[in-house]
């Protein structure tokens, strides 16, 4: 493992990385970095230096130059990127840059169009029970956000320098629209949707769908913003089907 970074690496084959949103951590993809070394895949999931970053330097491209660079310093030159979120973002800017090492790209509530922040400025910071049901509006069934997870969003929101840093990525994102740019887009896409995401609506992924030449849309019904979290065996089935095909 090279030390300037912290990754996670399962299994042998070809090789998928995992990009994890703004709030996200290892323990969203736990079900899918299990399963897919199963079916032939190298899986790699590197840690964003999300609240590392010098604060003029924290916005969505600046992510996109460290994976670029990871992947370099890893000697990948193949591989396909699975994003969630604000990792899917940083996937449409690497899969624009990096067309000859881009093979597919996988998108679920993916901003880059629209999305719905988690909310503002944070203005009930230290009370556990706002972020908690802010937490739970992420996903289509409460008991989703689990305390491990809740409990994870308000240590954030609570750090003066995280939640700074929190802020800053997410208005970078919203304010780097990507419409013009996604027919630019070769790589094979998969879009896997919550039928009931709020934070990025399912306009949003037929918005991609349709911006995107070589795409192909799934639905995930009883689900939200983070399918591989909340439907991680319908995530997985459709997205193991879709790289064999």
């Amino acid at each position: 493992m090279i030390k300037k970074y912290d990754y996670i690496e399962k299994g042998r084959g070809e090789v998928i990385i995992l990009l994890h949103g703004l709030m996200g951590a290892v323990s969203n993809f736990e079900s899918t970095l299990k399963e897919l070394p199963k079916h032939g895949y190298r899986v790699i999931l590197p840690i964003l230096p999300l609240y590392s970053m010098p604060i003029l330097k924290t916005n969505v491209q600046q992510l996109a130059k460290f994976i670029k660079k990871f992947t370099e310093d890893l000697n990948l030159t193949d591989y396909s990127l699975l994003g969630n979120s604000l990792g899917g973002h940083i996937g449409l800017l690497l899969a624009l840059s990096e067309k000859n090492k881009v093979k597919n790209l996988i998108l679920s509530g993916s901003s880059g169009l629209y999305e719905n922040t988690l909310g503002g400025a944070f203005p009930k910071r230290g009370d556990y029970d706002y972020i908690k049901n802010k937490t739970e509006e992420v996903f289509f069934n409460p008991k989703a956000a689990t305390k491990q997870l809740v409990d994870e969003v308000f240590e954030i929101v609570n750090n003066r320098e995280k939640v700074l840093r929190v802020l800053m990525m997410a208005k970078s994102a919203i304010r780097h629209n990507m419409k013009d740019e996604l027919p630019n887009i070769t790589q094979k896409t998969c879009i896997i949707w919550g039928e009931n995401d709020k934070v990025t609506p399912p306009e949003v992924g037929q918005e991609f769908h349709h911006e995107i030449p070589n795409s192909d849309l799934f639905w995930i019904d009883k689900c939200g913003h983070a399918p591989m979290i909340e439907q991680p065996k319908k995530f997985n089935r459709i997205l193991i089907d879709w790289l064999k095909k």
